[in-house]
């Protein structure tokens, strides 16, 4: 693909915002979700091993074995108009899209793609270009940095340019973890929840997992949870025994990110403790991580282990306060560039 200038008529420094998720299979099925694995467990970022270690266990073990279970967990969450998470990243970067441009007219354009699947941070970036945009700030939906990550949308971004003659003006969001626009929509979603059911003895704060030696090698992933984790609690004027930080979503036999969810749902349920709220604010969206593993896997643990009262709050999703936050990381992202824009 060569980048072209002015594709649009009368268009002036034209922005583009790619806005990116994770990713999810197209379907609830076997296919779909060994299709997609393949893609996501390729990635160099999400498992480190040697290509001639890890290649041979990916496809003769786990891409014949993990996919069934995959697909099983996705039909328990699918909905009719598809994956949760794509359905609500579209609700995301439609009401981001009109929220920008009702501010800033036809200067800015808003295309969402997924790091795994469809679609594509390749065919989005061309779509990009071809609509007249001259700049692009790259939007991971991911509040806190990892390797493993955000990290992996910059090599996918840069892999596609690395083949144009003529490259767009470039700002990647790195993080927002402790953006205040953010922070104000997390605690206004438990404050909400909170009043309209009864509030529980725990809040338990869940992040997705990563391997401990990412955050032993330097990824500050860790230190950026507990960040938000710590800035939610004083918002919400907690005491340290009021709440509790913890990692999902391990895999594999290699240590990850401590103390685990599950195994914390355990020990809160027999210690006695008979009810817990649990927030997972690493996920921009809800996602199989949460409405299949932590609503009803976890949940059922904790029931199992001696709990009562377990209760999920939704992720920020297409709150008007999320989309708000979203706007202004973008603006700020933007930064001169929209100077000629702004109202």
């Amino acid at each position: 693909m060569r980048y072209q200038r002015g594709l649009l008529p009368g268009a002036t420094e034209r922005i583009g915002i790619l806005l990116v998720n994770l990713g999810t299979p197209n379907a609830p099925t076997t296919t779909a979700v060994r299709r997609y694995l393949a893609e996501f467990l390729h990635d160099h970022r999400v498992v480190e091993l040697s290509r001639w270690l890890w290649c041979p266990l990916l496809h003769g073990v786990i891409l014949r074995l993990r996919p069934q279970r995959s697909a099983a967990a996705y039909q328990k969450i699918w909905r009719d108009d598809g994956s949760p998470l794509m359905a609500l990243s579209r609700c995301i970067a439609q009401q981001l899209d009109q929220l920008l441009r009702h501010r800033h007219g036809d200067a800015v354009k808003v295309a969402l793609a997924m790091r795994y699947g469809q679609p594509s941070i390749h065919a989005t970036l061309n779509e990009l270009v071809a609509a007249g945009v001259e700049r692009i700030v790259v939007l991971p939906l991911y509040p806190q940095f990892s390797c493993s990550t955000t990290a992996s949308v910059y090599d996918a971004v840069t892999r596609t340019l690395g083949k144009w003659r003529n490259l767009p003006a470039l700002h990647l969001v790195r993080d927002y973890h402790l953006d205040e626009g953010y922070l104000d929509a997390l605690t206004a979603s438990v404050r909400e929840h909170w009043s309209s059911h009864p509030r529980a003895e725990k809040l338990v704060i869940s992040f997705h997992g990563t391997p401990q030696r990412y955050a032993d090698q330097g990824d500050p992933y860790r230190s950026q949870c507990e960040a938000t984790a710590t800035a939610l609690s004083h918002r919400l004027k907690l005491n340290p025994d009021q709440w509790v930080l913890s990692f999902q979503s391990r895999f594999g036999r290699t240590p990850w990110l401590t103390p685990y969810t599950d195994q914390t749902l355990t020990r809160l349920a027999k210690a006695g403790i008979p009810s817990v709220d649990i927030i997972c604010p690493g996920f921009a969206a809800d996602c199989l991580e949460t409405l299949e593993e932590i609503v009803q896997t976890n949940a059922e643990i904790f029931r199992q282990a001696g709990g009562q009262d377990f209760s999920y709050i939704a992720c920020l999703n297409d709150r008007v306060d999320h989309i708000k936050a979203l706007a202004a990381i973008t603006e700020r992202a933007a930064g001169n560039w929209l100077k000629h824009h702004l109202n």
